[in-house]
């Protein structure tokens, strides 16, 4: 009677596909892509609003900023989401995005 083995008996991956592996894991490839949008951000938004605001994420499409108060998330949310969406698609970076998500963040308060 054979015994099943408790490991792997097949080929060894090779160092390319660990190593992507491993950057995808540990997200090395992100800060580039954190950078292209806030650059995104930067061009939407006015400079008032780049004070009080930062990109967060973009997951399955969804582009979420922070916000250092309550009555400036309100007012984005309500008024000017659709406008500030409008002009993200319009670039080609900005192609990929779906809706805007805005979060309230207290430690953006001291920029």
């Amino acid at each position: 009677m054979e015994r099943a083995r408790p490991y792997d008996t097949s080929e060894p991956d090779t160092l390319g596909s660990v190593l992507s592996k491993l950057f995808a894991l540990r997200g090395y490839g992100r800060p580039q892509a954190g950078r292209v949008l806030q650059e995104l951000w930067t061009s939407a938004a006015e400079p008032a609003l780049l004070a009080q605001t930062k990109v967060l994420s973009l997951k399955n499409g969804v582009l979420q900023v922070g916000v250092s108060n309550s009555a400036l998330l309100s007012e984005l949310a309500a008024f000017r989401k659709m406008e500030l969406l409008e002009i993200l698609r319009k670039s080609p970076a900005g192609a990929k995005i779906r809706d805007l998500k805005f979060k309230l963040r207290g430690d953006l308060k001291t920029r």
